[in-house]
């Protein structure tokens, strides 16, 4: 098993430091949005998004990723106004009513502003800061924690046909070189996390591959994020649907923070913690870290 103790790193975000090794962290999945392919619609409303937030935080989440703009495979984009609409009465609502750290899940610069302006901590954009050229000044400038993820094509067409000649060489040298390109713009190194971007234009067989491979990742020295939760590459694997997918994205999370994941991005937070502290638990006592 990987040892994440031996390795502790700090993941700067604005005025907050995470101590990212000791514990895995829970990043809660809060979907402003009509059409995520999970719970879309479900929180479409700032007051329904706000208490599920609150609910999240209560549940244990240490960061509340708030999104406004679905990146299921085949959505749309939607206007930066629109999204703005979505997501900033309730990241204004929840800094002031959870400590918890506010990701806003965006790949839209005005839209990272205006959330870092009502108190956000982190960007998190599944194009790596690629999409809107104006992202990267405002990482800068902020201070921002930034979660730079790997996607192959964009949202709409991304499992239309994915393929690799090594799908683990060749997302870890993407993230080497966006790492490197924004390092050498000013983004603090120790601003910057990774995700592997599993479901985000990979087949079954790539994100599988991606997974076993996790602990290659380790070598940027950085948190690594991942998110399995409720994907339909679980549901092509043991048959079910996304709402019977819990068994699966807490079997996928386990597996993840024993090859060297950090974060666990997820809707089910209460759950995800619980399997989050069995592996803890196991990797302290195997690293003589356990005082009981």
């Amino acid at each position: 098993m990987h040892d994440q103790s031996a390795c502790a790193i700090r993941w700067r975000c604005r005025d907050r430091e995470l101590d990212i090794g000791r514990r895995t962290l829970i990043m809660g999945v809060l979907n402003a949005t009509p059409d995520s392919f999970y719970d879309g619609g479900r929180h479409s409303t700032p007051e329904l998004a706000v208490d599920r937030g609150i609910e999240l935080a209560e549940t244990g989440a240490d960061i509340i990723d708030v999104g406004g703009e679905s990146t299921r495979p085949g959505s749309s984009r939607v206007s930066v106004e629109e999204e703005i609409r979505r997501v900033i009465p309730v990241i204004r609502s929840l800094i002031s009513m959870t400590q918890a750290l506010i990701s806003v899940d965006t790949m839209k610069a005005e839209v990272a502003r205006r959330s870092l302006e009502e108190g956000a901590h982190i960007i998190n954009d599944v194009s790596a800061l690629t999409f809107d050229q104006d992202m990267p000044g405002i990482a800068v400038k902020s201070g921002a924690g930034v979660i730079l993820m790997h996607m192959q094509g964009e949202p709409g067409t991304m499992q239309d046909n994915p393929s690799y000649d090594d799908v683990t060489a060749e997302v870890g040298a993407y993230l080497d070189q966006r790492i490197n390109l924004l390092s050498s713009a000013g983004l603090p190194l120790e601003c910057i996390a990774v995700d592997p971007g599993i479901g985000f234009g990979k087949t079954v067989d790539h994100n599988l591959q991606l997974l076993r491979d996790l602990d290659s990742l380790n070598s940027f020295s950085r948190p690594v994020v991942v998110g399995f939760s409720r994907k339909s590459f679980l549901g092509r694997i043991t048959g079910q649907g996304p709402g019977d997918l819990l068994p699966a994205s807490l079997g996928a999370a386990a597996v993840a923070l024993m090859r060297g994941a950090h974060i666990i991005r997820t809707h089910d937070v209460k759950e995800t913690c619980d399997v989050a502290r069995l592996v803890d638990t196991i990797r302290l006592k195997e690293s003589g870290h356990d005082d009981s």
